[in-house]
Order: C-alpha cells, then structure tokens, then sequence
C-alpha cells in the first residue's frame, strides 16, 4: 500500500462510500418481508444483516474478478475515471432511496463505470460481450426466475398446509423466513460487497499498485465487507417500508417462498460470476409471492415505477460517470470540482429525506396511493366496506397468522363499533 497516491486512496474512499450507500440501499432485499410479517424487529433484523453480510464477502471474488477484468479493459484507464464512476453510481443510489424505489446499486455502478470509460477512452474500452452476458441476460432473465419461482412456492405452501392450524403453520413460516432472509443476507455478501473489491482492484491495477487480473487483496475484502455491513445496519428504512409493504401485503408463508427463491437466484448467479442486482431478484420474488396467494392484490402502480427506475438506472448513472469524467479529466482542479459536486449533491439529497423522514418508527406504516388498474377491477368485484374513512378511522396494523391488517369502524350512528375489512386494503 506504499505506492498508493493521494489520488488513488480518494478513489479507494469513494468506493467504500458507494459500498455503505449500497448496504443501506440494499438492506430491504433481505429484510423487507422479515420486518412487513413481524417475523423479526427492524433493529434486530438489520443487525442480523449486517453481520451475514460481512461473512458473506468473505466466501468468493468470482463477481469481483468479473468487474476488476471484464466490464472495461484496463489498458488506458486512469484512475480519474474509476473516480467518476463512483460519483455516478452514489448519486443515483442516493436519488433512488430518496424516492424509496428499490432500484439496483449494481447497474448504477456499471452505468457509473461504462459510462466514464466511454467518456475517456471510446467505446473500445468497454467490453460489450461481457456486459451482454454477465449483465444484461442476468438482469432480465433472474427477476422473472425469481418470481415464478416464488409465486410455485407460495401455492405449493398453501396447499400443504391447506388443513393445518393456521397459527402454528404461520408461527413456523416465521421461523422459516428468519432462516431465509439470513441466507438471502449471506448471499448479497457475495454478490454485491463483491463489486466495491473489484472496482477497488481495478483501481488498483490502473494505478500500477498490483499486477492485471490479480485476486483482490485481503485488505479489500475486509474493508469491503465492513463498509456493506455498516450500511446495512443502519437500514435504508425508506426502501425497505416500499418492498415490505407499497409492492404487496405478505403473509409469513408468503414472505418464505419469496427469501427462499431470492436466495437460490443470488447464490447459484455469485458461484459462476454473474454480478447479479440483489434487488431485481428480492423485487420480483416478492411480486411473484403476491400473486402467488389466493385473492392477494400487487399494487401495480408502485411495481410499475420500480421497472422505470431499473429501466433507467444504467442510462442515467452512465450519464452522470461521463460527465465526471469530462470534469475530471481538466486537470487537478477537475477532479476537485467533481468531489465538490458529489458532495454537494448528497447533500442536498439527505436535507430533502430529512423533511419526511421514515425511521424504524414508522417502517411499517401503510402510504395511501391510488388505486391501479388490477386493484381497481378487483375492488368492483368484491367492494369495500361501505362509508367514508377518516383519519381516526383507521387503528394501529396488527399483524396476525394471515399478515398485516387495517381495522375500519363499521359506520352507525353514535357507535364505535370496529369492523374489519372483507379484503386486503388498497394501499
């Protein structure tokens, strides 16, 4: 580490910045359905998290080598560049989790990275068939696996436990899913902690400190697997509050399938180098687990914007990389405008969250949306109860064996009588 210039651990600093957003960000693919089902308190949750994370960088560099060699070629590349990557992927991390959309951190750095190498060196300096395979397929193909995954998962738990007490099938269920989402924890270690060693390797092959296409050294991976594990711990409670409860009400069966599905995605992509988004994967699980149950609704308009974001997250973090890159590669002065705006504008991002800001408080409270297309068909078949809502109307949610619920007072005259709804509340 001797050789390191002042520049170089700038850049070593900024990814270990991007892996703690990406440990906050990501914090709701593993504990979203754990917390919405009541199967863990938030703080214990994240905690767990937090820790299997950590252990989980440890256990192989395959994603890591495929970012350090594969994505970009190394020949030409300034470190300047890897810099401007970095800005590119924590600004649109932090935009994201400022909207609450579980957009992926993965294909924010990958936009960051190619988007800052094309503006330096050309096209040539992206490696199109990598991307192509170990990006783009993963990227489509792994949510879709994940949800049909999920939704023969849910089916399958409703029907054997069909005749069983509903209570103790629930109360197993949530043991199940603590074991699910430590598992789906432990996975996101391997994938995603992975990414930050490789671009910190591949800042370090740039800057002529190791040799191209070494492993990451032991000093990455640990550092690597602390700055995830402490974003993590401190939990993105703004995504989580949109996974656990915007996308889909869960059921403690439903929130099983839909870790246990995730995890296999994750862990069988990080054995053979697919540098996978853990959010696509956790995303499409829970949709899958949604419509998996009997009568369960997802609320489509919050999944449609999740599809945007994603759409857009390479694009625009590319977008953001490159116009770093034009800045940086001035000179000195650059490269120091480039730092200034970066924190800049996470500043001015973190001052907007604080305005209204979702803490491990107020996680699972509920956000009134309008009702979309399938939600809306579904209410003139089965209608709600009759009579106006008022915001004294709606109780505390209670969670019990078939997941959350919302008491409505049944309209009479004088009465606080309290009757429940006949369906899922549109939320």
């Amino acid at each position: 580490m001797e050789h390191i210039t002042l520049l170089l651990g700038i850049v070593i600093v900024t990814a270990l910045v991007f892996d703690f957003t990406n440990g906050f960000h990501d914090t709701a693919n593993a504990m979203a359905t754990t917390i919405s089902t009541g199967a863990l308190r938030p703080k214990t949750a994240v905690a767990m998290s937090a820790t299997l994370n950590l252990v989980g960088a440890f256990l192989s560099v395959e994603v890591a080598k495929t970012i350090s060699g594969g994505i970009i070629n190394e020949q030409g590349i300034r470190v300047e560049v890897i810099f401007a990557a970095l800005v590119g992927a924590i600004l649109w991390n932090l935009l994201t989790w400022l909207l609450g959309l579980p957009s992926s951190s993965s294909h924010a750095l990958f936009g960051g990275l190619i988007g800052a190498a094309v503006a330096s060196a050309g096209w040539s300096a992206v490696n199109g068939s990598t991307i192509v395979t170990k990006v783009l397929l993963p990227a489509v193909a792994a949510p879709i696996v994940a949800g049909l995954a999920a939704l023969l998962a849910t089916r399958l738990s409703y029907a054997i436990g069909n005749r069983a007490d509903e209570k103790a099938t629930a109360k197993g269920y949530r043991t199940g899913s603590i074991a699910s989402a430590a598992l789906v924890s432990l996975a996101h270690g391997t994938n995603d902690a992975q990414k930050t060693m490789g671009i910190i390797t591949l800042a370090l092959v740039t800057g002529g400190v190791i040799a191209p296409g070494s492993n990451p050294p032991t000093w990455v991976i640990v550092s690597a697997g602390l700055a995830i594990a402490l974003g993590t711990y401190l939990g993105g409670w703004r995504i989580i509050r949109t996974l656990g409860k915007g996308l889909t009400d869960l059921a403690p069966q439903q929130g099983f399938a839909a870790q246990t599905s995730a995890a296999t995605a994750i862990l069988a992509s990080s054995h053979i180098g697919f540098s996978l988004s853990t959010t696509q994967v956790c995303s499409g699980a829970v949709m899958g687990a949604g419509v998996g149950r009997k009568g369960g609704v997802v609320r489509w308009s919050t999944a449609t914007r999740m599809l945007v974001a994603w759409v857009m997250t390479l694009p625009a973090a590319g977008l953001v990389g490159a116009g770093a890159e034009l800045l940086a590669k001035q000179g000195t002065w650059g490269t120091v405008a480039t730092g200034v705006l970066l924190v800049a504008g996470a500043g001015v991002i973190w001052t907007l969250a604080r305005r209204a800001p979702v803490t491990i408080d107020n996680v699972n409270d509920v956000e009134t949306e309008p009702a979309g297309v399938v939600t809306t068909a579904i209410a003139a078949v089965i209608p709600p109860p009759a009579g106006p809502l008022t915001a004294d109307a709606v109780t505390a949610p209670a969670v019990d064996a078939t997941g959350p619920r919302i008491t409505i007072p049944a309209q009479s005259t004088g009465s606080s009588t309290e009757a429940e709804p006949t369906r899922p509340a549109t939320v």
